[in-house]
């Protein structure tokens, strides 16, 4: 008995231990196919940016709302300010992070309102990260009763909506993005794929996001000097 329990802890740690992934990027889809206008022209315009993040499983209608740790992350910002180089119209601009937590801060809504009101426009950039609840289920089920050695998918779509207002309130422009990652675990990936580069594609999506659409915002001078 301990000597078959011995070989059942060492054949899962080895599943464990030697099973690959590999992470895939789509196309993006929305991608601006217009001319890039990355040189200043007329005056430098100012802008709010105002962020928000949610997380969200699809059919089970949960939905979390944050700003915190992803939109605070070193790697998101610096993703933001790349993509900042696409509006060379830029002059002064400013963040907020939309939290859940808002609703009941009076003084987050105040500081809001007065951001706005300082601001030539303001730029709304909700995104949404969607994983199907059934599917990524289903896979897990199967891949955890094959032990990873059937591949299986899981796949999660990042959606970025972009909404452009002017200081007095008037609706601009409006923008939509989405991708895709597909990320594939097997068994015998951990000789093709020994490192699943999840976090770093990801991170490519986000970059692909803001880029797209920023580049879009600068070829139809949207942030045109007020």
């Amino acid at each position: 008995m301990i000597h078959s329990r011995r070989f059942c802890f060492t054949a899962v740690l080895a599943v464990l231990l030697f099973t690959g992934c590999a992470t895939f990027r789509s196309d993006l889809s929305g991608a601006y196919i217009g001319e890039s206008n990355k040189t200043p022209g007329g005056n430098p315009t100012s802008a709010l940016f105002v962020l928000s993040h949610i997380h969200q499983n699809s059919r089970l209608r949960r939905h979390t709302k944050s700003g915190g740790q992803d939109i605070h992350d070193p790697s998101f910002d610096d993703v933001f300010n790349d993509a900042l180089r696409e509006l060379g119209n830029l002059g002064k601009f400013t963040t907020f992070t939309e939290e859940a937590s808002d609703v009941n801060r009076s003084e987050r809504r105040k500081l809001y309102d007065s951001l706005v009101t300082q601001y030539d426009y303001t730029v709304k950039i909700q995104i949404v990260e969607e994983r199907r609840f059934i599917s990524s289920f289903f896979a897990g089920f199967a891949s955890t009763i094959s032990a990873t050695v059937l591949p299986m998918p899981y796949r999660q779509s990042y959606r970025m909506e972009t909404e452009v207002y002017s200081r007095s309130g008037k609706l601009v422009a409006t923008y939509h993005r989405q991708a895709y990652l597909t990320k594939w675990v097997e068994l015998l990936l951990v000789f093709a794929y020994p490192f699943c580069p999840e976090n770093r594609k990801r991170e490519e999506v986000l970059m692909a996001l803001f880029h797209d659409t920023f580049r879009q915002m600068a070829g139809e001078r949207v942030l045109a000097g007020l």
